[in-house]
């Protein structure tokens, strides 16, 4: 592959209107696996953590991204978690049979909701859609909710929390189409559970904005809208492109790029899905966990098995491919605001996170940097663009080499530009109503020394983003390889 400069076109067109998006699309998820929890963000006894027992370093940096909302407490754990065993002064230890191991339950809704507080984030809770019922399910709206004098929302206040938490974001089940989860549902089973559980939700809660397990595939959610779409707000859809859980061999730059473009086809595809069962703006999407690489954790209990879960944490996996990959995945979101309105990135700290925890301190990996750019740089309307660029090939497949949003508001624009190519420059034309840009631009860039550049506990400021300014000559930009950059104007 040659490194000459790949070529692409950015037009954006307020002629076509604009389109307001969802903060929430920047949204987070954290799980019971491994360090995430314990050891991640709640260390009691650590000189880093508060009185609460919050790593005080994990906050700041949460609060850094600005992170809307938090999912917890899974993914695959919730299919076996019950709440009741993980709230008041008697925590009930158990050994969760989705990661095989006890689990303490000292981390349960209260300490949640009070993390979430603390860093000013929503609360988004998954129910337990495996071995969980209706009945557990409602009863966790009442206890967090509940606002007459019930015997949860009693049990609540006897806990030391008299007003309601007032959680509005809930879930029903995780993935429950999956073999790989306890209590897994078949396509005419979930149907009906998920309608008998938003009903019972409900009932206690009518304010509530709710989800439910779904895939991009029509057999499963066209049964899953007809018999529960008319209690639901959103379908849950999850993406991971870098499937690592069996084996950890990590995939190279170009192969990862080459999936760049797969989180679009889905949200298209569960967008085709939804209109079909007659639910187009009534029903929304949360891709409420996405990442490029899935999370290590070969079958079995074993120490052995157990003890590879530590290699989700091995720095040199998290390189520019990860963030250039990112910001693939949010442009595809902005550009499908109107369906798109939650996403959470999986998970926050440990395993695959942006944020990487150690016993003396964080380190910001390569998709912190990015998301915090996405953060502070979005303007609140998505502006109608069309992108053209070079192709980028590997082994058989291509994506465009070049991939962009645009966003505006009434004091100016911003374009966030990815160039995918690995070692060459792009040559970028951008363009507003027809009309080339000229004059300077303010610039943040993101870019390694290499495609594999990342950061570490010894070297935690390897790939940093840069402040500068380019010059639009002729509409004429120029992209860095690897880089995901943001031009103002």
């Amino acid at each position: 592959m040659t490194n000459q400069a790949v070529q692409a076109t950015i037009n954006a067109s307020r002629d076509f209107g604009y389109q307001a998006w969802d903060r929430m699309i920047l949204g987070h998820f954290i799980e019971h696996f491994h360090t995430q929890i314990y050891g991640g963000l709640y260390e009691p006894g650590s000189p880093l953590a508060d009185e609460d027992g919050f790593r005080t370093d994990v906050l700041a940096a949460v609060r850094e991204l600005g992170v809307p909302i938090m999912r917890w407490p899974g993914g695959n754990y919730v299919s076996d978690h019950h709440w009741y065993e993980a709230v008041g002064p008697e925590r009930i230890p158990s050994y969760n049979k989705a990661w095989r191991v006890e689990e303490p339950n000292t981390f349960g809704t209260d300490e949640f909701i009070k993390w979430c507080r603390k860093a000013g984030v929503e609360p988004y809770i998954c129910t337990n859609g495996g071995n969980g019922t209706a009945e557990e399910m409602c009863n966790w709206v009442e206890y967090t909710n509940g606002w007459r004098d019930t015997r949860y929302a009693r049990q609540r206040r006897a806990n030391g929390n008299d007003a309601p938490y007032a959680v509005k974001y809930w879930g029903i089940g995780n993935e429950s189409y999956g073999d790989w989860q306890i209590g897994a549902k078949t396509v005419a089973e979930w149907g009906p559970y998920v309608a008998e559980s938003a009903k019972m939700m409900r009932a206690v809660d009518e304010e509530i904005v709710l989800s439910a397990s779904a895939v991009p595939d029509a057999e499963w959610t066209l049964a899953l809208l007809k018999h529960a779409g008319r209690y639901l707000d959103l379908v849950s859809i999850h993406g991971y492109w870098d499937i690592l859980h069996g084996v950890d061999n990590v995939s190279d730059y170009l192969t990862c790029m080459m999936a760049t473009e797969n989180p679009e086809e889905m949200i298209e595809q569960t967008r085709h899905v939804i209109a079909t069962a007659g639910f187009t703006g009534r029903v929304k999407i949360a891709f409420d966990e996405w990442n490029l690489r899935g999370w290590h954790h070969p079958g079995g209990n074993s120490p052995e098995a157990l003890a590879a879960r530590e290699r989700n944490n091995i720095p040199t996996t998290y390189t520019m491919a990860d963030a250039v990959f990112s910001a693939s995945f949010l442009n595809a979101c902005l550009r499908h605001a109107d369906v798109v309105t939650m996403a959470n990135i999986a998970p926050t700290v440990n395993a695959r996170g942006p944020i990487f925890v150690h016993k003396d301190g964080i380190v910001k990996r390569t998709t912190f940097h990015v998301l915090r750019m996405y953060h502070e740089a979005l303007r609140a309307n998505v502006v109608a663009s069309a992108v053209s660029a070079t192709p980028l090939a590997h082994n058989g497949k291509s994506v465009a080499a070049v991939d962009a949003i645009v966003t505006a508001d009434e004091s100016g624009h911003t374009a966030i530009v990815t160039n995918r190519h690995p070692g060459a420059s792009a040559r970028c034309l951008l363009k507003l109503d027809g009309i080339p840009l000229e004059g300077t631009l303010e610039a943040e860039i993101l870019e390694g020394e290499t495609p594999d550049s990342h950061n570490s506990v010894e070297q935690p400021e390897a790939v940093l983003p840069r402040r500068t300014t380019l010059s639009a000559v002729d509409g004429y930009v120029e992209i860095p390889p690897h880089s995901v950059c943001v031009l103002r104007w």
